[in-house]
């Protein structure tokens, strides 16, 4: 009862009470046996520890799906205003006066924005279907002595499981009987070699389940041998489910969605303040409550950047269509801005950094030089055998293809030994065309030094000794020391009588030298790796394989003189410890799963913005907590189905793109945010100015609104924008409290021309043509006088805030040192075209524009280029002391 107590409290997952205890207490624990379960006391254990199901999570209903996509900061103000200005400009208007164009533009914003993010929404990650279709395998039970394929669905905690070659586990089992046995757990734990498995071991403390070596793991495979064991744990309460579980969970808010939300509501605090200030204002001064009620509307949509959303939604479907065309898929839009955001990128070795290939690196006489005849030795070793070939078999017949030139048909096999665990090698024996025999045996290399008298060494084959066993086991442990597995091949001319071999002919035999085998690294990951840190991004590996490889490969990729920490370090540290190491190391070996995905966390707390690389089932979960996860072509499904970016190229170069791609979307968002913030600050602050000394609106309502629709159409074209290539080198966060002093700075500068042109119109332009000053006109001239005086300023507004994109989409003097793609100068210009010839136009009449004279071009053209030149002395004051304008 104490034992069962134990595995309750752990929900299955006390991996160690498994490993240590007996098999007969295991059974106990589960009231089993080795002749399995009966049907009925499977439907208890059922009952009991839960289904061999792995949760999918709960899926989000589309109606809420709908909702948080329509209804945002921005949204919510929107949606308010375009019901007001609904009850104002058609309920309770007069029949001749209703107008519903100021309503159609607010909402038009608020579905095109809104529909965008729904359809992203809808074809989100299916990370848990993914992960149940992987395991959708039968399984070999026996249930009371009879052995029967049940599909996985129905394995129970109790169960006896039968596994032999190529079977995918299907759950946590603990190995009573093995022989031979190898698993493949890559995709849960990074190791790049199949490990041993058996059901007998002294268990050692561990800080990882997975080097438990009597328990297998659901998720894993079978690569050679054959086993019996006692299903654990099954669906959740797995290994693969805790991982599953963490993936389903909802992402944590990246630095770009707390950027979007911080800078909403920096703007509508501020809207807050302005459109009630400028209501009272207009409301004192000049009376009409309802008149200034609706220009205080109008300055609330004004000051609220409607196109925030569609723009940003633009910048990143622009984005993520140059980089799918450059090999990579961008499965959620947001991870491209925090792509270019990355200034630490953690990664996986195994399938990113390396190939996931095992290739045979040296092949290697007892003196340490490359020698065709070991590798030919092993080619027959190899070849001929007929056990299943292992990974190293593979890379060795591989390589003695490409290297040699052997015709086998000049060979006949006689005889072999297969492989056991206890010997840890294996021989064949073959024949050539004139009758001479050779036994050749490969194996691990203490064993082979065990059963060799001789070595052949400087040309001779002489006696082995106890120093030339020490200068052997010497080139062994350097080879080692570069992280590559070393297996030794000795041979035996024309050993006992034919028929005949057995394991007691191994011996007496000659030492011929060694294979040294290695998951390589990919051909670009070196130059990708300098290209990230000059863009400044640090690289950190994160991996479950051991420090004598990763140490090996970090060498060869420039990740070199590198302290490396382990997971079981890592297990003692306290969270604030963990920072400190975080940031001071770059390579983490021997991690599980979830310390992978606290490093993660530690260094988006200390706030960096976190990439993750990785492609398998491990990676999953840090994946899922990284700012944005990245993952490769060879990844398992479930780490790509995690991943936010997915590589299709096996060219990490691709990564370098994606960075530049991801700075240059950030950038021209910030150019639409900074710029539309302060140019609608300096309309508002002119407008309150305006609203003091005028005896009239300084512009109507429905005047503004579409003043503000032809600046966003005009905006519409940043996301084709260029970036300046300086402004690429560096990593780019959003700080929403830079925006607020970036508004403060430039917003004002407009503001002093927007004043001369009001002076300019109520005192010279306007008298002029009407022939006396506002006070001194009847009620008609009034009006005209009004319209004249709004058209000035419209037009002056359009083309200083539209031109001003030209001066602060970059920190150089723009046209000469730095100039706007051709789509943006075409439709900046187009939109200042249609805006000037407005007034003359009888609907921009029916707006309640005039016509203007010529004269007021010449002014027009003097204000435009004082503002400029003034714009670009402050953005120079403000880049000084700021650091950047963008």
């Amino acid at each position: 009862m104490e034992k069962k107590s134990v595995l309750k409290q752990t929900n299955n997952k006390n991996y160690e009470f498994f490993a240590r205890n007996s098999v007969e207490d295991i059974f106990t624990t589960f009231k089993t046996s080795q002749k399995g379960l009966t049907n009925q006391q499977a439907v208890l254990s059922r009952e009991e520890y839960g289904e061999n199901i792995i949760s999918k999570g709960e899926k989000t209903p589309f109606i809420i799906e709908v909702l948080k996509a329509y209804i945002t900061p921005f949204t919510i103000v929107l949606i308010a205003l375009a019901v007001i200005s609904f009850i104002t400009d058609y309920m309770i208007a007069a029949p001749e006066e209703r107008d519903l164009i100021g309503v159609i533009i607010i909402l038009s914003m608020v579905l095109i924005s809104g529909t965008m993010t729904l359809v992203q929404s809808v074809r989100s990650s299916q990370a848990a279907e993914k992960l149940n279709n992987m395991v959708k395998v039968t399984a070999t039970v026996i249930r009371r002595k009879k052995e029967m394929e049940l599909p996985m669905e129905e394995v129970v905690c109790g169960d006896i499981v039968k596994l032999s070659a190529g079977d995918m586990i299907p759950a946590d089992i603990r190995l009573t009987q093995t022989k031979d046995l190898f698993v493949s757990q890559a995709a849960m734990t990074g190791e790049s070699y199949p490990v041993e498995k058996k059901a007998d071991y002294d268990v050692n403390p561990t800080s990882s389940e997975t080097e438990y070596e009597n328990i297998v793991f659901m998720g894993s495979n079978v690569i050679s041998g054959s086993a019996l064991g006692v299903v654990i744990s099954v669906g959740d309460g797995t290994l693969f489910g805790k991982v599953a579980k963490d993936v389903v969970a909802i992402s944590p808010q990246t630095s770009f969605e707390v950027g979007i939300s911080k800078t909403s509501w920096l703007l509508i605090r501020f809207m807050m303040v302005m459109a009630p200030a400028v209501f009272l204002i207009n409301g004192l001064t000049k009376g009409d409550w309802f008149e200034a009620f609706l220009f205080g509307l109008s300055v609330a949509v004004g000051l609220t950047p409607e196109m925030l959303p569609m723009i940003v939604t633009t910048n990143l479907v622009k984005g993520a269509s140059a980089m799918a065309k450059k090999g990579t898929i961008i499965k959620n839009l947001n991870s491209i801005q925090n792509f270019g955001a990355i200034d630490i990128l953690c990664t996986d070795k195994t399938g990113t950094l390396t190939q996931d290939k095992i290739i045979l690196e040296y092949h290697l006489d007892c003196d340490g030089n490359e020698d065709k005849r070991v590798l030919r030795h092993a080619f027959f070793n190899s070849y001929y055998q007929t056990g299943l070939k292992n990974l190293m078999d593979v890379a060795i017949i591989d390589a003695a293809k490409e290297e040699l030139n052997i015709d086998s048909s000049a060979y006949t096999k006689v005889d072999e030994i297969p492989f056991d665990f206890q010997r840890r090698r294996m021989s064949v024996v073959i024949e050539d065309t004139t009758g001479k025999t050779q036994l050749i045996t490969k194996g691990a290399v203490e064993e082979m030094l065990e059963i060799s008298s001789f070595v052949d060494y400087q040309g001779a084959v002489i006696p082995l000794t106890d120093e030339l066993r020490k200068t052997i086991l010497k080139t062994v442990e350097d080879l080692n020391e570069d992280g590559l597995r070393v297996l030794a091949v000795s041979q035996k001319t024309n050993p006992s009588v034919v028929g005949e071999f057995s394991v007691s002919d191994e011996s007496e035999m000659v030492l011929i030298g060694y294979l040294a085998f290695l998951d390589p690294p990919k051909e670009t990951t070196q130059s990708a790796i300098e290209a990230l840190k000059k863009h400044g991004v640090a690289v950190k590996v994160l991996t479950g394989d051991n420090a004598l490889v990763t140490k090996s490969v970090c060498k060869q990729v420039g990740l070199e003189n590198e302290e490396l920490v382990t997971g079981s370090e890592m297990a003692k540290m306290n969270d604030a410890e963990l920072k400190t190491v975080a940031e001071r190391y770059n390579i983490f070996v021997k991690l599980n799963p979830q310390q992978k995905t606290r490093l993660v966390k530690v260094l988006r707390n200390a706030g960096h913005t976190v990439g993750f690389m990785g492609d398998g089932i491990n990676d999953a979960p840090a994946m899922k907590e990284a700012d944005v996860g990245i993952s490769v072509d060879t990844a398992v499904d479930i780490a790509k189905e995690s991943a936010d970016v997915i590589l299709l190229e096996k060219d990490l170069m691709v990564l370098e793109r994606g960075l530049l791609s991801g700075r240059t979307t950030f950038g021209n968002i910030m150019k639409y945010v900074k710029m539309t913030a302060s140019s609608n600050f300096g309309n508002m602050f002119s407008v309150v100015v305006a609203s003091i000394f005028l005896p009239f609106l300084p512009m109507f309502p429905i005047q503004l609104l579409f003043l503000n629709l032809i600046y966003d159409i005009s905006c519409m074209s940043i996301p084709w924008d260029n970036m300046d290539s300086d402004y690429l080198e560096q990593p780019k966060k959003w700080d929403a409290s830079r925006i607020g002093s970036f508004m403060r700075w430039l917003g004002p500068t407009s503001s002093v021309f927007d004043i001369t042109t009001y002076l300019l119109m109520y005192f010279i332009i306007c008298p002029q043509i009407m022939g006396g000053s506002y006070h001194d006109l009847g009620p008609a001239e009034q009006a005209m006088f009004i319209a004249i005086f709004h058209a000035g300023w419209f037009v002056e507004s359009l083309w200083s805030q539209t031109l001003v994109i030209h001066t602060l989409r970059t920190p150089k003097i723009p046209f000469l040192q730095s100039r706007a793609s051709f789509v943006l100068t075409t439709i900046t210009s187009i939109g200042i075209g249609v805006g000037t010839i407005l007034p003359f136009t009888s609907f921009g009449q029916n707006l309640g524009l005039a016509p203007l004279p010529l004269v007021y071009f010449a002014w027009l053209g003097l204000t435009i280029i004082a503002y400029l030149l003034l714009v670009m002395v402050v953005k120079t004051i403000y880049v000084k002391r700021f650091g950047d304008l963008l």
